[in-house]
């Protein structure tokens, strides 16, 4: 029989108030792992973190806290200005001001689901093991986020092999009658879940695929709170599932050839 979790067990609780700050941590620990999965350079200071790549994969920065100091800030705008590819940047709390490096920016709430049951999803959703479900994984997020940076695709280039050996990282694919049909990754750090790359082939839309990827994810985190940045198309999905807005976040990007 399974002995229920005693308090000292049971996760603290997130605030919608705290999940900025939960999301920012877990969204820097994936990147820092597939940053050295891939041999990408990682850059750490109180305020951000970045992952400093190759042509393809770019540039990718964490904002941490709410108050970058003028260092931090300098060398946040120094490594978007060197950037050899692509530039993203992540800011959970809406509150550093990137508009003097010319990138375009939007907003995407930052969301959070308590711990609590979790139904079953209604396709076979697996946990990846094989480098062949990985890159199936990989081929479908591709095609799912228009991630044209990594046209043609190199297999291991988004998702490195040793990336589903890291501590609390998880990839799931949903099979549509025995075919790869969604994707996700889920990441468990400091007792907070979160979700990235929540992806559905084109073949397999509207079939209720990214609620299986989903739901199968879940069923691994029931236990601790869980956020998430959702998209504009995702959010009904999140919410459906639990999920209630705590805050927004803006996000910062450029092109190679932006200024």
């Amino acid at each position: 029989m399974t002995q229920r979790p005693t308090p000292q067990d049971r996760p603290a609780p997130v605030s919608p108030a705290d999940a900025p700050k939960r999301q920012a941590r877990n969204s820097a620990a994936l990147w820092t792992a597939t940053g050295r999965c891939r041999g990408h350079e990682v850059v750490r200071r109180r305020g951000f973190v970045a992952v400093d790549g190759d042509e393809r994969a770019g540039l990718r920065v964490l904002i941490q806290e709410p108050d970058l100091d003028p260092g931090e800030l300098a060398e946040v705008s120094g490594l978007v200005r060197g950037a050899k590819g692509p530039v993203n940047v992540e800011d959970p709390f809406s509150s550093t001001d990137l508009g003097h490096l010319g990138m375009r920016n939007w907003q995407m709430p930052v969301m959070l689901r308590p711990p609590g049951p979790v139904g079953r999803p209604a396709l076979d959703v697996i946990r990846v093991r094989r480098p062949e479900d990985l890159q199936a994984a990989e081929r479908i997020v591709i095609e799912g986020f228009e991630l044209d940076a990594f046209e043609p695709h190199r297999p291991g280039e988004l998702f490195p092999a040793a990336l589903i050996e890291q501590p609390g990282v998880d990839v799931f694919v949903a099979l549509c009658d025995g075919v790869p049909a969604g994707a996700g990754v889920s990441v468990l750090d400091d007792g907070v879940g979160s979700h990235y790359w929540v992806g559905t082939s084109s073949a397999f839309r509207s079939r209720g695929v990214g609620r299986a990827v989903m739901l199968g994810a879940l069923g691994h985190l029931a236990d601790v709170p869980v956020t998430l940045t959702a998209s504009k198309l995702g959010r009904p999905l999140y919410e459906s599932l639990g999920y209630t807005v705590a805050s927004p976040s803006t996000w910062w990007a450029a092109d190679p050839a932006a200024p």
